[in-house]
């Protein structure tokens, strides 16, 4: 399905901005004691889609929903959330906990420190709306700059929310994974050696009526890394007939677990190349420093 944007100045909204929503409904559904897998899968969307290298709005036009919900960490409600984001620049659950709430500086009036009133302030003079935004200004003296923030009310404040958001360190790790040419080594090896028929097969337990071992899967250590890699069995690859093109590799690196798809790039950086999702751009560098285009002619 591909997405049809409204024509206006400020539409579709840029990476920035729709990871930025994103952030104020994970800080939102915290506030609320919401489940921690959901907030924390906004947050994980949230950085995903700040460090992207293409737009959203080009992945919805070339893409459409299927290509964000074929992100590691980013399925269908999710998929559809930042679609809406994106193209209409509003977010119904947003609205609906902003409308519960009130306004962003009702998020910040919570924090030990801070009040109502100040918590007001900050989000006139500087524009903030999240967490994450209030404690980068924590600690870059905007903050520090507003009467009545001393150093011990300052650091109290620094305190709370590195308590907050606790999570996040975490989740950018996760985010970081493995560089993209040792990924895009493993996808290669994986497929060489599952068209071979060298690798041992498991049986997956969805489309698999018959329980038969018909997956292949890799184990390989490189560089301190453990990887693990197989073809997607999703409902997406189903649906797109890519089971035998994505390629979903794990890596176990320092206690933490990262999953990335490895596919041939229809459209942007890298076309018709295997690429990372979410990283054509370094996926792209790699491929043209292996084979430079010839000098021409004279």
């Amino acid at each position: 399905m591909k997405i049809a944007f409204h024509h206006s100045p400020t539409l579709p909204l840029s990476n920035r901005l729709v990871a930025e929503r994103l952030d104020e409904v994970a800080d939102r559904l915290d506030v609320h004691d919401d489940n921690p897998f959901r907030v924390r899968a906004y947050r994980i969307a949230a950085e995903i889609v700040r460090r992207l290298d293409r737009p959203v709005a080009d992945i919805l036009r070339d893409e459409g929903l299927d290509g964000l919900d074929a992100f590691p960490g980013i399925g269908p409600a999710l998929a559809r959330a930042i679609e809406q984001l994106a193209t209409t620049g509003d977010l119904e659950l947003l609205d609906r906990l902003r409308a519960e709430d009130g306004g962003p500086e009702s998020l910040f009036a919570d924090i030990p420190g801070i009040g109502r009133g100040l918590a007001k302030r900050i989000h006139d003079k500087l524009g903030i709306r999240t967490l994450a935004e209030l404690e980068i200004a924590a600690h870059d003296g905007r903050l520090a700059a507003f009467h009545g923030v001393g150093h011990k009310r300052l650091r109290g404040i620094r305190d709370v929310l590195a308590g907050r958001l606790g999570r996040r360190p975490a989740v950018l790790r996760a985010i970081d994974g493995p560089p993209v040419p040792d990924l895009l080594e493993v996808d290669r090896i994986y497929r060489e050696r599952a068209g071979a028929g060298m690798l041992r097969r498991v049986a997956p337990r969805r489309f698999n009526p018959s329980g038969e071992a018909i997956l292949p899967l890799l184990r390989l250590r490189r560089y301190g890394r453990k990887y693990v890699a197989l073809f997607s069995n999703t409902v997406l690859a189903q649906r797109k007939n890519a089971t035998r093109d994505w390629v979903v590799i794990y890596c176990d690196e320092g206690g933490q677990r990262s999953q990335w798809a490895v596919v041939t790039a229809k459209a942007g950086p890298g076309k018709g190349k295997r690429v990372v999702r979410g990283r054509e751009r370094e996926s792209a560098a790699v491929h043209a420093s292996l084979y430079p285009e010839p000098p021409a002619a004279a």
